[in-house]
């Protein structure tokens, strides 16, 4: 981690850091579908309307690089990749259920 990426996270306050973890078109509601357990990306794409392959990769993959969301292989017949709630994802599970409460 380079000094600058020091400096900007000391900078961010935690309510600023989780809009910003959030912040996107997807990413609230692939957290609020991953409250209820595991997903597969093809529900996903299913569930999402107006979702595309290409913006719902990059909406999980940046899910995954904050540590909201862990990508498992399964490793049965078929193949596939569950995407899950990580500790981290688990704990804003009241944070939010606050904010939904809201509107």
């Amino acid at each position: 981690m380079t000094t600058q990426n020091v400096e900007e996270k000391s900078e961010i306050c935690p309510a600023q850091a989780l809009l910003k973890m959030l912040s996107g078109k997807w990413k609230p509601e692939i957290y609020r579908l991953a409250l209820s357990g595991p997903l597969r990306f093809n529900s996903l794409l299913r569930q999402i309307n107006g979702s595309n392959k290409q913006s719902l990769t990059t909406a999980l993959r940046e899910l995954e690089e904050c540590g909201l969301l862990e990508r498992v292989v399964v490793q049965q017949k078929p193949l596939h990749i569950d995407y899950l709630l990580t500790e981290k994802g688990k704990q804003l599970a009241p944070v939010m259920e606050q904010l939904e409460s809201l509107s």
